[in-house]
């Protein structure tokens, strides 16, 4: 990572007890959510929508399926499956899961409160089947020792990476550059949140580091441009709402660079989204907790929206499906056989129909390994 981001990308992650979290039934969350919207204002219309008109999972077949062969293998161990949706958004992923069988129960994993309250609503007729733990990603292993029960395995992990509908949707949350909304972009945007909103940040990154982040986390060649004007601008008047910013960011960038690649805000916003909300670290730390945390026969499932997500996806997966036997070793020990093996071929896609249905699905790319061996080793 370049210089400019080693301070930032310092900064600690947060854990299970510094997070207020929320674990809670189906039950207790569908009244918990309907509590909330009895107190909302007549202008969060949208937010009280039912969560399954909101949001079309991605792949979403694929990714069942994938899930519910990890807990066929745990079945026929003799033990009930398990699976951690660790990104729950709307709840999509989770519903299908959960209709699959009879049997398997679901663990929601969000940072993200209100997404909490509309999932917990969405899957309030699984009962106990369902669990949510408001708490980030990363630490989806703390997450399975602590909720795990005995006779349980846990048979797969589900990430669906990015920022969701819900979150794209609201346009008060800041994330989309075609509304005019407060500078935020914080995927837990509520009161007890330790993250700092977009504005916050460009109130305190220079240049240097503004160009840093906006280059490796929105992989834009006219970063220097974009930060140059973005800094000179917040030194004059800060930045509050994202259409102030997207107009700056459409200025600095030059006539030819705005003919192809859509709006010329997408990839800055993309790169201040990542940073304040950690998303590649966080991913970075999570895949190896869920792989230590599966058991033999369970499955993780990865969708990724972009490259940057893909390429930390696919590192953490070759790790583990390759051996790590030195060169020339006559004999490969069994403490250096892959420890699980590669389902899909490579990163997979989704068909021309679904893009045609849902164009948010365009860009995803689906990676899912097996594990089948114990590690005799550590991995991490």
């Amino acid at each position: 990572m370049l210089e400019a981001l080693d301070e930032f990308s310092r900064r600690p992650a947060r854990s299970l007890t510094s997070l207020p979290r929320c674990q809670v039934t189906a039950e207790r969350m569908g009244s918990w959510s309907k509590d909330s919207r009895q107190s909302r204002t007549s202008g969060g219309d949208m937010a009280e929508r039912a969560a399954a008109d909101r949001h079309v999972p991605v792949m979403l077949d694929r990714c069942v399926g994938l899930l519910v062969a990890g807990a066929e293998s745990i079945r026929a161990q003799g033990s009930i499956p398990v699976v951690i949706d660790a990104t729950l958004g709307m709840g999509g992923h989770s519903e299908a899961l959960l209709r699959s069988s009879d049997d398997l129960q679901v663990i929601g994993l969000d940072r993200d409160p209100q997404a909490l309250e509309m999932a917990g609503e969405r899957l309030i007729s699984f009962g106990s089947r369902f669990r949510g733990v408001r708490t980030v990603y990363d630490r989806v292993d703390e997450v399975a020792e602590e909720h795990l029960q005995p006779g349980q395995q846990l048979a797969g992990v589900l990430f669906d990476l990015g920022v969701s509908s819900l979150q794209l949707d609201e346009a008060e949350r800041g994330f989309a550059y075609s509304y005019d909304a407060p500078l935020d972009m914080r995927m837990d945007s509520s009161e007890d949140s330790p993250d700092e909103s977009v504005a916050e940040l460009l109130a305190r990154v220079d240049e240097q580091e503004l160009r840093g982040i906006i280059r490796e986390y929105g992989e834009d060649r006219s970063a220097g441009r974009i930060a140059r004007a973005v800094v000179a601008r917040q030194r004059v008047t800060p930045f509050t709402t994202t259409q102030d910013l997207a107009q700056v960011i459409d200025q600095a960038v030059p006539a030819v660079a705005k003919r192809t690649g859509g709006h010329p805000a997408k990839r800055t916003f993309q790169a201040l989204r990542i940073a304040v909300n950690r998303e590649l670290e966080v991913l970075s730390e999570a895949l190896p907790h869920a792989l230590d945390a599966l058991d033999l026969g369970g499955r993780a499932v990865v969708l990724s929206y972009h490259s940057l997500e893909d390429r930390i996806t696919k590192r953490a997966f070759a790790a583990r499906t390759t051996s790590s036997a030195p060169a020339g070793l006559p004999v490969e020990l069994e403490e250096h056989k892959p420890t699980y093996r590669a389902v899909t071929r490579g990163a997979e896609g989704p068909e021309e129909q679904e893009i045609a249905a849902n164009p948010r699905a365009a860009s995803a790319k689906c990676r899912s390994v097996e594990k089948i061996r114990t590690a005799m080793r550590s991995e991490r």
